[in-house]
């Protein structure tokens, strides 16, 4: 779903994330201020957390001195594979249960930590489920209703202070996939914030197709800053 990514891009952030971040597990001893799950693209390198997700935590970072942050990357396969329409739906299913799975086990462990929900692109798809309360799955396929995740439980609410998206699929494309639409439950919707770049074809609702250039940039174009501003307005 990203094109290549340019040589340039790679080696910048290659450079930012030495010894930044680490793919802690869920039971790792200890509780942050601030407990960040990314999401990261469509086979974005950089994984656990992809670059974008990179970008972003190290923008939140630096807007919240003094306090602990740890950062850990949603673990879904973040397949490419979207000739096989199967594959895209388990591994989008998959992610949604694990994010859940990540922040509920987080605010049990860890009350007085504050929660950040993110993903880039299908990993914007997989936050968004995460954070539907009712799933409207079409007709068609209704017959693997049984599958698709249950809302987050609502004692989880308080802990989750913010959610941001970077070049999530619009409504158009979703429903050109024909995928359920996001309806992001009315519980969370004044903590989530959504960024779609100038041109980005995936999120400006062109029709469904490979994406532009610029859904490749979000690290560089001042996106992570402006998102990591919405969550501390909101710790």
């Amino acid at each position: 779903m990203i094109r290549r990514w340019s040589t340039a891009l790679i080696c910048t952030l290659t450079v930012l994330s030495g010894g930044v971040i680490a793919a802690a597990p869920a039971a790792a001893a200890g509780c942050a201020d601030i407990e960040v799950f990314w999401a990261r693209g469509t086979a974005e390198p950089g994984a656990p957390i992809g670059y974008t997700g990179l970008a972003f935590v190290e923008a939140l970072r630096a807007q919240t001195p003094g306090r602990s942050l740890r950062a850990r990357g949603v673990r879904y396969a973040a397949s490419d594979d979207f000739r096989n329409r199967a594959v895209i739906a388990e591994t989008v299913n998959d992610g949604v249960k694990t994010a859940q799975k990540d922040i509920t086990t987080t605010a049990a462990r860890c009350p007085r930590s504050r929660i950040v929900l993110g993903g880039f692109s299908q990993g914007a798809v997989v936050a968004g489920y995460a954070l539907v309360d009712k799933l409207a799955i079409p007709s068609q396929y209704q017959q693997y209703a049984r599958y698709a995740p249950a809302p987050l439980p609502a004692d989880v609410t308080r802990h989750l202070v913010a959610a941001v998206m970077f070049g999530a699929p619009s409504k158009r494309f979703i429903r050109d996939a024909g995928a359920p639409p996001i309806t992001i439950g009315a519980r969370f919707r004044p903590m989530t914030a959504s960024y779609c770049a100038p041109g980005d074809s995936i999120c400006d609702g062109a029709p469904i197709g490979a994406p532009s250039a610029p859904h490749a940039y979000y690290p560089f174009n001042g996106t992570p800053a402006l998102a990591a501003s919405f969550v501390v307005r909101r710790l």
